[in-house]
């Protein structure tokens, strides 16, 4: 089982989430768990429970205050045996590879941060890695917390129905995946391949690499010098490169 502890001063917004879908089945069978924090709960009382305050050296928003965030990962993961990640637009980006090495912990903390950014000391000092699920900036870190605890869920053996679903995805062999098609055979002229209709299984294999390489090159070509290429997918690849519609 993966335990995944968030640290939100919005816990409110998962609830719909992890509530539904493959993340409620999977939490029903006992294959993770989710625990919401709200970082509110381990700021000064006295100080009206601020989360927040203005940043030193002037300029525009509020930052999250350190103590509250440091309280809080104290009271979840007294022992330091927990993954923490700072889920902010300058970490890392997340990628598949990142959520297949991430299904394997066993325990996981998200710190979403908010306002115009954290402390510099929670990433200094606090966390452990630094995640960005792309080149944007959010409102805060709760809707990425969502993105990467439902794409590590799934990869956690039991929670998807076929055992094989996951590693024909795209990205999961460094490459786009290929085309899916499902009954009617005909649907307004729109037909399916034949190749996929033959039960020649060998065939359907390698028109399906082939597919996705080219799909691979056409949509994201920057992956292809990531990917794991034979030397068959190299000479596919330079046949499409001259002619895109090689066979």
């Amino acid at each position: 089982m993966i335990r995944f502890d968030i640290l939100s001063i919005f816990p409110e917004m998962f609830s719909s989430v992890f509530n539904c879908s493959l993340l409620k089945k999977a939490q029903q069978k006992g294959l993770i768990a989710i625990h919401l924090h709200d970082i509110r709960d381990y700021a000064d009382p006295e100080k009206h429970r601020m989360t927040d305050d203005a940043p030193y050296g002037g300029g525009g928003g509020m930052v999250m205050k350190v103590e509250p965030v440091d309280r809080a990962l104290q009271a979840v993961n007294p022992d330091g045996k927990a993954e923490v990640v700072l889920l902010t637009p300058q970490g890392e980006p997340f990628r598949q590879s990142i959520a297949a090495e991430m299904s394997r912990y066993p325990w996981i903390i998200f710190v979403c941060g908010h306002y115009e950014g954290v402390d510099e000391r929670i990433r200094a000092h606090l966390a452990d890695r630094e995640i960005s699920i792309g080149d944007f900036v959010l409102t805060g870190g709760e809707l990425p917390a969502m993105v990467m605890i439902d794409a590590i869920a799934r990869l956690v053996p039991g929670v998807l129905g076929n055992a094989d679903s996951a590693a024909g995805d795209s990205y999961s062999s460094g490459l786009l995946e290929h085309p899916q098609y499902t009954r009617p055979v005909d649907y307004r002229g729109w037909k399916v391949p034949e190749i996929l209709l033959s039960g020649h299984h060998r065939d359907i294999v390698q028109w399906r690499r082939r597919e996705s390489l080219q799909r691979t090159l056409e949509r994201r070509p920057d992956l292809i010098d990531r990917a794991e290429l034979t030397e068959e997918d190299k000479g596919i690849l330079e046949m499409l490169k001259r002619d895109p519609a090689f066979p």
